[in-house]
């Protein structure tokens, strides 16, 4: 809990950091330093800059970002079968720089989203967080620009500010300004299910799911095919997951497999999957079965042993 807490509390810390950082440049650009005061001294009060601080705040931070890449790049060196899965050393090592790159432009919108998070939490307010699409689908361009101008129009802002300082503060927060700047078009790109495709098709970014189909996926395919050719006919075709794990014994068995471990005693309880094991040693058959379940329910009673036996010895 405290390390999630943490992954969005950084957000509006970083943000804090930023602001200060150009208020303050801005008010020493602006504002004359007063080196003597009111009270008499032998030493005038020289602005505090420590550039020596600065560098290891700086490679303190590129050592927290960078270190969990490289040494997963080499825990996989030493993998021979997950470095193949991955594309290899050459495509692998791209793929790290390029997810840095993106994630690198990404990371002041995440940090906008994530502090407008928090303070609607402190303010009582639902903050928004829904339930992920899962599904195979875009986002309009409309709508990204929708949503994503005013972080562009914030990185506008920032950038004039950092401009009016100094060109060297400009170049120093380009990274930030970049990624804000980019705020439409990169939400676009990394939405794009074309975009994925095509990177795939070069070999990056690939999961070893992706180089080598585990034989539950390779099933599920297929019976996808064989539904998509039987639509034709209706009264036919298969419907949802139970008509596909009771069509198909060699997907059945994969899915066996692949179930988690049974819960142990003193954890908790599921009740999802109590009321749908209820509903289904009540239910006459399959097809009442459906019509009774949530869609909850229904995904209780399938990561369950239990349930995978009601739904294959039920009648259809």
């Amino acid at each position: 809990m405290m390390v999630g807490i943490g992954a969005y509390i950084t957000s509006p810390l970083w943000l804090l950091f930023l602001m200060f950082g150009i208020l303050i440049s801005l008010q020493s650009h602006f504002d004359r330093p007063e080196y003597f005061g009111d009270t008499k001294t032998l030493y005038p009060h020289w602005p505090q800059v420590d550039p020596v601080q600065a560098k290891y705040v700086f490679i303190g931070t590129m050592a927290v970002l960078l270190a969990p890449k490289i040494l997963a790049l080499i825990a996989t060196l030493f993998d021979r079968a997950m470095l193949r899965s991955c594309g290899g050393f050459a495509r692998l090592v791209a793929s790290i720089l390029l997810e840095t790159l993106v994630g690198g432009l990404i990371a002041p919108i995440a940090m906008l989203i994530h502090t407008s998070g928090v303070i609607s939490i402190l303010r009582g307010r639902d903050s928004g967080w829904n339930a992920q699409n899962r599904d195979d689908d875009r986002v309009s361009l409309t709508e990204i620009a929708d949503g994503y101008w005013i972080y562009t129009a914030f990185g506008v802002v920032l950038a004039s500010a950092a401009w009016s300082v100094s060109f060297s503060l400009f170049l120093w927060m380009t990274p930030v300004l970049v990624g804000l700047a980019l705020a439409i078009p990169l939400a676009a790109m990394t939405a794009s299910r074309n975009v994925g495709l095509w990177l795939k098709s070069w070999g990056l970014l690939l999961i070893p799911e992706e180089s080598d189909l585990p034989p539950i996926l390779r099933l599920a395919a297929d019976n996808d095919l064989r539904r998509t050719q039987a639509e034709a006919m209706p009264n036919r075709a298969p419907k949802e997951a139970f008509a596909a794990l009771r069509s198909n014994p060699d997907l059945a068995a994969e899915h066996r497999r692949a179930l988690p471990a049974p819960r142990q005693p003193g954890t908790a309880i599921d009740p999802n999957l109590v009321v749908g094991l209820l509903k289904l040693q009540e239910s006459p058959s399959v097809a009442a079965a459906l019509g009774s379940l949530t869609r909850q329910e229904k995904a209780a009673v399938l990561c369950s042993a239990e349930g995978l036996d009601l739904v294959l010895a039920l009648p259809y």
